[in-house]
C-alpha cells in the first residue's frame, strides 16, 4: 500500500458491522443487533396481568439485544386470545412495570408490542364486547376461547367515526406502556390483526377514505403511527409488517396490489422518523422487502422465519451484508434465553418445544437452561 493511504473507511466500518455489534433504533440503544420477536405465550391468566413468571422469562433474555413483547391488547375488545396480558387496567400496568424493571435491571431494552386483534378473536375471549374490523367479513375457521373452540364471528364493520376511538386506544396504551417502564413500542400491523385487516384486500373491502385503492388501505395505519408518534416520540416508536404472509385470511395474493399498498404504507411513514419498520417475510433479501426498506429511509429489521427457525447463519448473513440494521428470531429465542452468547460462541441450541409454546405454567417457558460446558 502507498504511504500515506489509508483503507477504505466504507470497508472498515462495514466490518466494524456485524449481528453482535451495537446499534441505535432512534432513541433505543441496542448492545447488539439481534431482537427478540413478539411471542405468544398465554401466561398471563384472565385477567392479563403479568406475573412473577412473565417477569422471571423475560429477565432471562435481557442479553438479547431488544425485546419485543408479546401482543398486549390497547382495550379489551382487542384482546384475541385466552391468557394474553393488556395495557389497560392498573393491575396490568404494574405487572408490567416488574418485568420492565428486571430488564433494565440486568442491562436489556424492551418495547410493548400493542396489538388489537381485529377480527381475529371472539366475544367469549374479550369479555363480550363486539369484535371488529374494516368489512363485515369472518374468518374462515375456529379460534380459541375461554369457553372452548368456537367459529370466528362477522365482525362489526367500523365507521369513520369509529376509528377515532380505535386510533385513541393505540395511543391510551403505547402511553401506558412508556408509563409502565417500556422503552417504547412496536404497533402490530402484521400477521392478519387490525391494524394488517385494513391493508389487506380480503379483509377491507370498505368504500370511502380507508377502502379501495392500495393508498386508502394505507391510510388507517398511518394515521395510528402517526398519533403514536407525536404522543410518546417517533424515535419510541417501530411498527411490524408480514406483507403477502397470506395468514388468518388477511390475503394479499397479487404482487403488484401488494407493493402499491405496501409501498404507499412506507411513503407515510418515512416522514415520521420511527425508531424501525420491522418485516416479516420469507424473501428479505428480495427486491420487494428490499425497496420497502430504501423508500421508509430508516432503520429496518427482518424476520425470516414463521413456519421455519431462522438460523445463525442466515441471521448474520442478513446484517454483514448490509441488508438489515437487525434480526428478529422467535423461537431460537423461546428455547434459548443465553442465545446471543451461543450463536456468538457459536454453540449447540436447546430445541424449542411446540407442545409447551402456549399454556400457563413455566414448562417451555422458564425452565430452558443456559448453557453449561460438558
Amino acid at each position: 500500500m502507498p504511504v500515506g493511504v489509508d483503507v477504505d473507511t466504507t470497508d472498515r466500518k462495514r466490518s466494524a458491522v456485524n449481528l453482535f455489534s451495537p446499534t441505535t433504533l432512534g432513541e433505543l440503544n441496542l448492545t447488539n443487533r439481534l431482537v427478540m420477536a413478539p411471542l405468544t405465550r398465554t401466561r398471563s391468566g384472565k385477567t392479563g396481568v403479568p406475573g412473577p413468571m412473565v417477569v422471571e422469562h423475560y429477565a432471562q433474555r435481557a442479553s438479547i439485544g431488544l425485546i419485543v413483547s408479546e401482543g398486549t391488547y390497547p382495550s379489551h375488545a382487542g384482546q384475541g386470545f385466552p391468557g394474553q396480558p393488556g395495557l389497560v387496567e392498573p393491575e396490568q400496568l404494574a405487572g408490567w412495570q416488574h418485568v420492565t424493571d428486571a430488564v433494565h435491571a440486568a442491562g436489556g431494552q424492551i418495547v410493548a408490542q400493542v396489538m388489537h386483534a381485529g377480527r381475529v378473536t371472539h366475544e367469549a375471549t374479550n369479555g363480550g364486547y363486539p369484535v371488529v374490523g374494516p368489512s363485515a367479513i369472518a374468518i374462515d375457521g375456529e379460534t380459541r376461547t375461554y369457553d372452548g373452540k368456537q367459529p370466528y364471528p362477522v365482525p362489526h364493520a367500523l365507521t369513520d367515526d369509529e376509528l377515532t376511538g380505535v386510533i385513541e386506544e393505540f395511543v391510551t396504551a403505547s402511553r401506558n406502556a412508556v408509563e409502565a417502564g417500556f422503552d417504547g413500542v412496536e404497533l402490530h400491523s402484521a400477521n392478519g390483526y387490525l391494524l394488517h385487516e385494513f391493508l389487506s384486500p380480503a379483509s377491507n373491502q370498505r368504500e370511502g377514505q380507508y377502502g379501495g385503492s392500495p393508498e386508502n388501505r394505507a391510510r388507517f395505519v398511518i394515521e395510528v403511527a402517526t398519533a403514536v408518534a407525536e404522543t410518546i416520540g417517533a424515535g419510541r416508536v417501530g411498527l411490524r409488517i408480514s406483507p403477502q404472509h397470506n395468514i388468518q385470511d388477511a390475503l394479499e395474493t397479487d404482487d403488484a396490489d401488494a407493493l402499491a399498498t405496501y409501498g404507499a404504507l412506507v411513503d407515510g411513514l418515512a416522514p415520521l422518523g420511527l425508531a424501525y419498520l420491522s418485516v416479516l417475510n420469507a424473501d428479505p433479501t428480495g427486491t420487494f422487502v428490499q425497496e420497502l426498506r430504501a423508500r421508509f429511509g430508516g432503520p429496518v429489521l427482518l424476520n425470516s422465519g414463521f413456519q421455519q427457525m431462522t438460523t445463525r447463519d442466515e441471521a448474520l448473513e442478513l446484517v454483514r451484508d448490509g441488508h438489515a440494521e437487525g434480526v428478529v428470531v422467535g423461537r431460537p429465542a423461546l428455547a434459548n434465553p443465553d442465545l446471543v452468547y451461543r450463536w456468538q460462541e457459536n454453540l449447540p441450541l436447546n430445541t424449542p418445544d411446540a407442545a409447551t409454546f402456549y399454556g400457563a405454567g413455566p414448562e417451555g417457558y422458564t425452565d430452558y437452561p443456559t448453557f453449561e460446558p460438558s
